[in-house]
């Protein structure tokens, strides 16, 4: 979005809900006739009065629009959108529990959908495509950690068993293999849990600090935040991006790559940051605010903590041990 054609344009800040069944249903809206943009599809929600925060716009707007009460929501992604004649920030949130059965109170028409599929409802609003996106995203990142030749086979073993248990997205990073002899192994270790992952379908991700043609064979690349700067001279890599962030400058930095997700730490203390005070969750909450993206939380993180994260709007947790 380009800083100069913004200012003559009304700045519209809305909560828009991701209304979510257990088995991963999305509840999309029709725009009724004679709003702008109607019969294009959309996620409920609305502006939010100056007097809200985002979380009460969104149950007040979704109680308006569908007539549900929200019982249970968290802030999501926060996105700015550029339509032709307004800018829209738009506050995504992830409802999971309400009271009610939705209905057009607007005399819209409702479709429950699999974001994981085509879509069977459209055209959809321009502002709603990364959402649906993103949902595609697993709540779970997994990095590897096999450390040896030696090692290799117990850690593929384990690999297996958190796949077998549901992961699905894994990065390759291997920061602890040996050099010298055994360096050329490294290669090979990559190939068993690439083919590892696609047993499973799980998406592959490799680590910046690995050859970038490992990471044209696997489903995407994942940037260290020292890779960032150096970014725009590699070729490019199809796929998933992600990007591992630190701080406030780093994260602007790897806005500037338009990333499918961050990965940001550490939230907690954890034994490979000894003696490095960690973020914290409210420190994690506002930078992930600004993120544009998914941001995933890591450091100390475990299913145990994977509900506080979600609730300072992390998409899901990242880590090695608890994983």
């Amino acid at each position: 979005m380009s800083e100069g054609s913004t200012h003559a344009k009304p700045y519209i800040r809305v909560a828009a809900g991701l209304i979510l069944k257990a088995d991963g249903q999305l509840l999309l809206g029709q725009r009724p006739v004679g709003k702008p943009w109607e019969g294009w599809w959309e996620l409920p929600g609305g502006k939010i009065e100056a007097d809200e925060t985002v979380l009460q716009a969104l149950a007040r707007e979704l109680h308006e629009e569908l007539g549900i009460a929200v019982t249970h929501s968290t802030r999501w992604v926060t996105y700015i959108h550029e339509y032709p004649k307004t800018i829209v920030e738009l506050n995504f949130c992830r409802v999971t529990a309400w009271e009610g059965e939705p209905h057009g109170r607007e005399n819209q028409a409702l479709a429950w959908v699999d974001p994981t599929q085509d879509l069977t409802v459209g055209p959809v609003l321009p502002a709603t495509e990364p959402p649906l996106r993103w949902l595609r995203l697993p709540d779970h990142y997994l990095l590897t950690q096999l450390r040896s030749p030696e090692q290799l086979a117990s850690g593929l073993a384990q690999l297996e068993q958190r796949l077998a248990s549901g992961v699905r997205m894994v990065q390759f990073r291997e920061r602890d293999w040996p050099e010298g002899p055994s360096a050329d192994s490294l290669y090979e270790a990559f190939c068993q849990v690439l083919a590892l992952c696609r047993r499973y379908q799980a998406c592959c991700l490799v680590n910046s600090r690995h050859p970038i043609e490992w990471a044209q064979q696997a489903d995407g690349l994942h940037l260290r935040s020292t890779d960032v700067p150096a970014a725009h001279t590699w070729a490019q890599s199809p796929g998933l991006l992600g990007v591992s962030v630190h701080n406030s400058g780093q994260l602007r930095a790897a806005q500037s790559l338009e990333p499918d997700f961050m990965v940001l730490g550490h939230v907690l203390e954890t034994p490979s940051h000894p003696g490095k005070p960690p973020l914290g969750w409210e420190a994690f909450s506002q930078l992930a605010e600004t993120a544009g993206c998914p941001v995933y939380a890591i450091g100390g993180q475990s299913d145990a903590t994977f509900a506080t994260a979600q609730s300072h709007g992390a998409h899901g947790i990242a880590g090695i041990r608890q994983l």
